[in-house]
């Protein structure tokens, strides 16, 4: 999965609300008008993104602008409740922009954004802002994991982090402060998962000095910084973490504990909350950009699940076994399906994406410029994080991407899904759509820089099949493994539904999952947390791949043998992230385009 660590404060960049597909364009206006009317809105695209960067330092700093680096963002109530007035306003002047006469580009760029802002209006309308403390995304977490995508090349920089650091409490009190208003409005996770936070949070305070999570920097000094300034540096830097950082995480830790933990909500799904069934029915909209029910959705994962466990049998059958589950009972108990060590995990992954890599050029024309390193997840998050997890690095590749992988347990994990996972994670997968989508010319920032979840992670799915479909799973027990984290994607269509809207129970999430996975105990019970914890989020990735598939197919059998993979994923790439329906309409557009012959057939370019 892509982790989108700042989701309170990079407000903009995530799934919208699907509104209509693009309208055609309408007479042309006088060209004057056009071009002054264009011009406004890239002075106000500007604008606004320039204010994100500035409301958000730390996705300023992701991305390598390092004009905020000393700084985090404000998440205080006041400060978002400023933040609302400013989306408004920014959607009223975005609003009265005559697109009349625009091109295509200039007109979808106007109303992305409008999307965009709409979203984030009734995101904090439903007050979604009000739960800042969970276990897979909580502010407690974001702080610690964001330090690797900080640069520390000279002092400066040094000092930047320390000055950071030296506000941890002030975020951590403001994060203190949201929750209490949470708890008044009834904006409550569930008890059991904040008694998790409570554990982690204990985690990150206890270490000191040098072996805490925020001393990291310390082990990796420039040699360009003389050897009598690391020291002072070092010593700053641990006394902030000992004096500062790690009693301000004590303080929120009992806060957890005490006042807020034992007033979560009893149930698991969010419809639980007072207006629940509102929140899912908009987490289901922003996060599959589809108008699809829950009900449909849970249907479509049934029969996925159903589709999937069939082909799984046949692998099973050619085994020599009776029937599938036999088969599931025997890899379970199979050694040589275990990891050996933390390293071997981490090296299974970096073998299955150097394998890729030069197979890339048969499946694009489009091509990612920058790197991507393989790392473990950090101790203090190993029971809660997913099995892996991507980063994006920044746009001029200073800082490559970052596969982050759970080495954790690892005697009772298995290597089937690994190679998939490499596929999804890395290349062809979110690795190559985001580096790719960071150079698009041409593109707005915002839209360089777009989430849309159904979209980012529809991609990554799709992308563990290319692996298929450019001769890798050779052994029947890796695309079993492939299979395997299809049929994962499917279960969490029926079990985001079947929490949040058909009012399951955990015990059912995880028996079903018991019924139709071949995960590991370790993945299903931080799985079933996770869909708790993060409605709808789940539903992206099921969701995306088969709208990628259905267009790949309706592309082939419209172009016939003028069909070229090739330039397909180019055009489902070179628009950067995009709602599901907008991304039809532009694959529509450009298979009527090559049938007219106004559209070359074949890629035209190697690189953005």
């Amino acid at each position: 999965m892509k982790l989108v660590s700042w989701m309170i404060c990079a407000s903009l960049l995530g799934s919208v609300t699907v509104a209509g597909p693009v309208a055609a364009a309408p007479p042309a206006a006088p060209a004057a008008g056009v071009a002054a009317r264009v011009k406004t809105l890239n002075a106000l695209l500007a604008e606004q993104w320039q204010h994100n960067l500035q409301n958000s330092p730390e996705f300023a700093t992701i991305l390598g602008d390092l004009r905020y680096n000393e700084r985090w963002s404000d998440v205080s109530l006041a400060h978002q409740a400023a933040e609302r007035k400013v989306n408004a306003e920014f959607l009223k002047r975005f609003e009265a922009i005559d697109t009349t006469g625009f091109a295509d580009e200039d007109k979808l760029n106007q109303q992305l954004m409008v999307r965009q802002l709409k979203e984030a209006l009734k995101s904090y309308d439903l007050k979604l802002n009000e739960m800042p403390l969970d276990q897979m995304n909580g502010m407690h977490l974001q702080l610690p994991g964001f330090v690797s995508s900080i640069p520390f090349d000279s002092a400066r920089q040094y000092e930047d982090y320390l000055a950071r650091l030296h506000a941890v409490p002030r975020v951590l009190e403001q994060v203190s402060e949201v929750a209490r208003q949470g708890l008044k409005d009834g904006m409550m996770p569930p008890r059991y998962l904040l008694e998790k936070v409570v554990g982690q949070i204990d985690s990150i305070a206890r270490p000191a000095g040098e072996e805490n999570s925020f001393a990291e920097p310390l082990k990796h000094f420039p040699k360009s910084i003389p050897a009598a300034e690391q020291k002072r540096l070092h010593d700053a830097i641990v006394a902030a973490i000992d004096n500062e950082v790690r009693p301000a995480y004590r303080k929120l830790g009992q806060f957890v504990a005490k006042d807020y933990a034992p007033h979560g909500r009893s149930e698991p799904g969010v419809w639980q909350l007072a207006n629940g069934d509102a929140i899912y029915r908009f987490d289901v909209e922003q996060m599959t950009t589809t108008r699809e029910t829950p009900q449909r959705i849970h249907e479509i994962g049934l029969a996925e699940v159903k589709r999937i466990e069939d082909e799984m049998t046949v692998i099973a059958k050619g085994q020599g076994y009776q029937d599938l589950a036999s088969f599931r009972e025997a890899l379970k108990h199979d050694a040589k399906l275990n990891p050996t060590s933390r390293e071997d995990i981490l090296n299974r992954y970096r073998g299955f994406i150097a394998q890729m890599q030069p197979e890339l050029p048969k499946l694009f024309g489009l091509l990612p410029r920058t790197k991507v390193q393989v790392m473990p997840v950090e101790a203090y998050r190993e029971k809660e994080a997913p099995g892996a997890e991507y980063h994006q690095g920044t746009p001029d590749g200073s800082r490559p991407g970052q596969v982050y992988v759970n080495t954790g347990d690892y005697a009772d994990r298995t290597t089937l899904t690994i190679e998939s996972t490499a596929y999804h994670e890395a290349i062809p997968g979110h690795h190559m759509q985001i580096s790719i989508a960071q150079a698009l010319p041409g593109l707005p920032p915002f839209r360089q820089q777009a989430g849309y979840n159904a979209y980012v992670e529809g991609w990554a799915l799709y992308a563990e099949r290319l692996g298929k479909d450019i001769g890798f799973y050779k052994d029947p027990l890796s695309d079993y493994g492939r299979l395997s984290d299809e049929l994962l994607r499917a279960d969490r269509l029926v079990l985001d539904t079947g929490v949040h809207y058909k009012h399951w129970t955990r015990q059912q999430m995880v028996d079903f999952f018991h019924a139709h996975s071949s995960q590991d105990e370790p993945d299903i019970q931080a799985e079933t947390d996770r869909y708790i914890t993060w409605p709808g989020q789940a539903l992206g990735y099921k969701m995306g791949q088969l709208k990628i598939l259905e267009l790949r197919e309706r592309a082939r059998k419209e172009l016939g043998e003028r069909f070229d993979i090739r330039a397909f994923h180019d055009r489902i790439l070179g628009g950067g992230a995009l709602p599901l329906d907008v991304l039809e309409a532009r694959t529509d557009a450009w298979i009527a385009d090559v049938k007219a012959g106004k559209a070359p057939a074949h890629p035209v370019v190697a690189a953005p």
